[in-house]
C-alpha cells in the first residue's frame, strides 16, 4: 500500500510540474503539435496517478490481492512508457518514439481490467 501511495503522490506532483513546463517552458519552442502531445502525457500520468492512488487505498481496506498489485504496477509501467515516450516525442521530435506510446497503453488497459477483476471478487 505504502509504495503505491508514493507513486500516486509521486506521479501526481510530476503531471503537475511538468504540466506547467510544458505550458511555460516549452511553448514557442517546439511546434504546437508536439505542445499537445507533451499535455497528452501530462493528462494520462495524471489519471494515472490517481488510479495509483485508487490501488493504495483499496490495498489498505482489502489487502494486497494479485490484481491490485498487479493494477498498481501496469499503471505505472503504463506512465513511464506512454506518458514517457511521449514525453520524449516532444522535446526530440524523433517519430519512431511514439511506436513506444501503444505499449504503455496496453499497461493501462490491463491495469484497469485487474481493477475490474479484482472488484467482481470483492465480496457483496
Amino acid at each position: 500500500m505504502k509504495l503505491f501511495l508514493f507513486l500516486g503522490a509521486l506521479n501526481g506532483f510530476l503531471a503537475v510540474a511538468l504540466g506547467a513546463f510544458g505550458a511555460h517552458g516549452l511553448e514557442g519552442k517546439i511546434p504546437d503539435k508536439y505542445l499537445a502531445t507533451w499535455q497528452t502525457g501530462v493528462t494520462y500520468q495524471m489519471f494515472h496517478a490517481g488510479g495509483l492512488l485508487a490501488v493504495a487505498l483499496l490495498i489498505g481496506k482489502s489487502g494486497v490481492t494479485a490484481a491490485l498489485s498487479w493494477s498498481g504496477w501496469l499503471f505505472f509501467i503504463g506512465i513511464l512508457l506512454f506518458s514517457g515516450s511521449l514525453y520524449m516525442l516532444s522535446v526530440t521530435q524523433i517519430k519512431v518514439l511514439g511506436a513506444i506510446t501503444p505499449l504503455g497503453g496496453v499497461a493501462f488497459l490491463a491495469g484497469w481490467v485487474l481493477l475490474m477483476i479484482h472488484a467482481v471478487k470483492l465480496p457483496s
